[in-house]
């Protein structure tokens, strides 16, 4: 039945909800949004037509409450927070409107993925193999070791949601009931679901997926597959469309499998079926469906074409949701040349992947690329929501074409005020691994990616820094090299992490050749030794910052007072992020060995644990569950200088 929608509610936030705004604008709709007082003023909330406070976007009856006071006949739950939850689809059906998704009933049962895998097996859909294990109170001589266990390693995985939340892989059985605790906290606090799922884990897999899309008349088709196999943790780094490696008879295999699966359980709106390609044996497992948009929905719309004109995958879930049918079937579906999107997290990739905080002060996304972002200069980042920032979506005729885009679009990506993983995914997409497509699920987790080296960018901290001190200068008499009147500008020493000679009469830093092509708006352009070189950057009171082929370095100049501060001792644990402190597990005066955790942090819904950095005695415990903690608080110190373990 054909329904006429007017209003929608995006229950979401970021780059996604403008990403529906768009689609609601191109199709006339009227768009609200929900924020919270964190998001009062996000991009999000001032591209929407209406907007409604909650406490919280994960508070599903403030949610609906707020659909029905904005006057709302639709929701588009977006991806991550409610989109996949069965309760959320349920209390909008009940509601009266219409969820821009699958009904409660299919959410329920292909959105968790223990269910999902019986359904699948049920359509005969290839799945990955399951194993048991004895639960981590089960005695050693009952028997349980004649238990069928795989073997290692194992992949404990929450039953409910997706974004590698919730997923621990234990290579060793000693390893078991950490990692099963560890999920299960994980999940309950991404998901408000800790129930766990373990199978054999896939060593060197490809993660293949096949977007479909079906309407409330029948029809499913689908739109190819994606690669997403450039992943760390489970998380997606970069994806790309059509997947590179696979075979014509394995494309057939999965698509044709997302099709019988979307059909089998009556499934209505856009979807992605996943799949784990085995490299080892070249077999194809359905690992889970997403019964949502996904984040790599981009790359699908810029290779897929229906008479040969682009689709827009957002619009075609709305007119879905209002009833319509498909407008075109699966002969008519084709595709034109390669996409990859590369996905911007707040994260120090060089530094443990550690989750970022702060303030943008500056942002350059590249005018060469799709960029579907909500992060703009001044905008403040917290550790209460995912950490991605935004996409970099390219587009080229064949795959190396479209490599080589993305890192150029890279190269014109800058974000200046905290550490981004931009610089990590140009050095990944432009190197040997990438560019050959060798990459599985499991290389990022192993491999040294190497940081770029730092002399170029300390070559435009040092030059910018001493233009910039020229121009602002106060005229004086002694204007030019201090002692001769109308001379050449004598070199000058700039003091960054270390001493760099910069003399601009004769064109060089540190002996290098050097000649400034263009300076204006923090963008720096230099010919470095012939080659020409190309920065954002911004000089302040204490420090230049320079982004250079998208990676940030802070320069910070020496603090005189240095010396009268007294440094902290090894033993002193701090905050490496801002986050929130989930578990303390020592008191002061316990002995703690090296490596024993003293605690766990979370920030951005990922958990760090904090281990001692000497054996010793515990001194200090400046920190309680629940505790908000800024990046650099003291949490814990070790007296190094205690005897462990006997007597002094």
């Amino acid at each position: 039945m054909t329904r006429v929608l007017t209003t929608v509610l995006v229950a979401n936030r970021g780059e996604i909800a403008l990403r529906v705004m768009r689609a609601c604008r191109a199709l006339g709709l009227r768009s609200v949004a929900v924020h919270t007082d964190l998001d009062a003023t996000a991009p999000h909330v001032r591209a929407a037509d209406d907007a409604v406070r909650v406490d919280s976007y994960l508070d599903v009856d403030a949610v609906v409450a707020a659909a029905l006071l904005a006057g709302a006949d639709a929701v588009h739950p977006g991806y991550g927070f409610l989109s996949e939850r069965a309760a959320f689809a349920a209390a909008v059906e009940a509601a009266g409107l219409t969820l821009v998704g699958p009904s409660a009933e299919v959410m329920e049962l292909m959105g968790r993925k223990d269910r999902a895998r019986e359904v699948a097996v049920a359509a005969g859909v290839p799945v990955v193999p399951s194993a048991e294990l004895p639960g981590p109170q089960a005695p050693e001589d009952d028997g349980a070791a004649d238990t069928p266990v795989l073997g290692y390693p194992l992949l404990v995985k929450a039953a409910a949601g997706g974004g590698g939340k919730g997923m621990r892989i234990v290579r060793r059985p000693e390893e078991y009931d950490d990692a099963v605790a560890a999920a299960r906290r994980e999940a309950s606090s991404a998901f408000g679901d800790d129930t766990l799922l373990v199978e054999r884990y896939v060593e060197h897999g490809r993660h293949i997926e096949v977007q479909v899309l079906a309407d409330a008349h029948g029809d499913v088709v689908h739109l190819f597959e994606r690669d997403c196999s450039t992943q760390r943790r489970h998380q997606k780094v970069l994806e790309e469309a059509p997947a590179p490696t696979i075979t014509d008879d394995v494309r057939a295999l999965v698509t044709e499998s997302a099709v019988a699966l979307a059909r089998h359980v009556g499934y209505r709106n856009a979807g992605t079926v996943e799949f784990l390609l085995d490299s080892d044996t070249g077999e194809a497992f359905f690992l889970e469906m997403n019964t949502r948009l996904q984040v790599e929905h981009p790359v699908t719309e810029l290779t897929v074409r229906v008479d040969g004109a682009a689709l827009d995958l957002v619009q075609l879930q709305l007119r879905v949701a209002a009833g319509q049918p498909l407008p075109f079937t699966q002969a008519e579906v084709t595709r034109s040349g390669h996409a990859i999107e590369a996905r911007v997290y707040a994260e120090d990739a060089f530094a443990g992947f550690l989750p970022q905080a702060g303030t943008a002060t500056l942002v350059r996304w590249p005018a060469r690329a799709r960029v579907d972002a909500a992060l703009e200069s001044g905008q403040v980042v917290s550790t209460a929501y995912d950490p991605m920032l935004g996409k970099v979506v390219v587009h080229g005729p064949d795959r190396e074409s479209a490599r080589r885009a993305l890192v150029d679009a890279l190269d014109d990506t800058a974000i200046l005020g905290f550490a981004t993983n931009v610089g990590f995914l140009r050095v990944l997409a432009a190197g040997d691994a990438f560019r050959d497509a060798v990459i599985d699920t499991a290389w990022l987790d192993t491999a040294t990616v190497e940081e770029p080296d730092a002399d170029l960018s300390r070559v435009f901290a040092a030059w910018t820094e001493v233009v910039v001190t020229t121009l602002t200068a106060e005229p004086h008499p002694f204007q030019g090299d201090g002692f001769r009147l109308g001379g050449d500008p004598a070199a000058v020493i700039v003091e960054l992490d270390r001493p760099v000679l910069v003399d601009r009469a004769r064109g060089r830093v540190d002996g290098t050749a050097v000649q400034q092509l263009l300076a204006e708006r923090h963008v720096v352009v230099l010919s470095v030794d012939g080659r020409r070189h190309q920065a954002v950057v911004d000089v302040t009171a204490h420090a230049v910052e320079v982004v250079h082929q998208g990676h940030r370095r802070v320069f910070r100049r020496p603090d005189v007072f240095l010396g009268s501060v007294a440094a902290s001792g090894d033993g002193t644990v701090t905050a490496p992020m801002p986050g929130t402190v989930l578990d303390v597990r020592v008191v002061e005066g316990q002995s703690v060995a090296p490596g024993e955790a003293l605690g766990v942090l979370e920030a951005m819904k990922m958990e760090l644990t904090l281990a001692a950095p000497v054996a010793g005695t515990v001194v200090t415990v400046a920190a309680a569950p629940g505790d908000q903690v800024a990046m650099g608080a003291t949490l814990f110190v070790v007296d190094a200088d205690s005897t462990v373990g006997g007597e002094a």
